[in-house]
């Protein structure tokens, strides 16, 4: 019985609520589940203190059981001071220029800087 401490959703359409719950990690994500112990309100502002309701001593209790939390989860327990920040993943290349305009981008950044040593010099 492998246990995860994820989030199960609920709430209306685009109204999002999420219970923090210890399930098995076959069930499904809004189904069956051991124990409920918090909740996220994504609808809330960052600041407010009602975003985030987690009972540490029971997230420390399965914790210690060896549950697994969801990366989101961990982040949260990151914030209380229960676990370390999960590692960010590297972004992928997609989102970067090609090779041809990394090229055209270097050479117009070195034009720009020759330009401006070139009034800097005759000064």
């Amino acid at each position: 019985m492998s246990l995860k401490i994820r989030l199960a959703r609920g709430g209306a359409k685009k109204r999002p609520f999420y219970r923090i719950v210890v399930a098995e990690s076959r069930f499904a994500r809004d189904g069956r589940f051991v124990e409920r112990i918090g909740s996220y309100n994504p609808m809330l502002t960052k600041e407010d203190p009602n975003r985030v309701l987690i009972e540490i001593e029971r997230a420390k209790h399965w914790l210690s059981k060896g549950a697994l939390p969801t990366e989101r989860v961990q982040h949260f327990f990151a914030k209380l001071g229960l676990m370390e920040a999960p590692k960010r993943h590297e972004q992928t290349k997609q989102d970067k220029p090609k090779a041809k305009a990394q090229e055209r981008a270097k050479a117009n950044a070195e034009a720009a800087a020759k330009a401006a040593e070139a009034p800097a010099a005759e000064a």
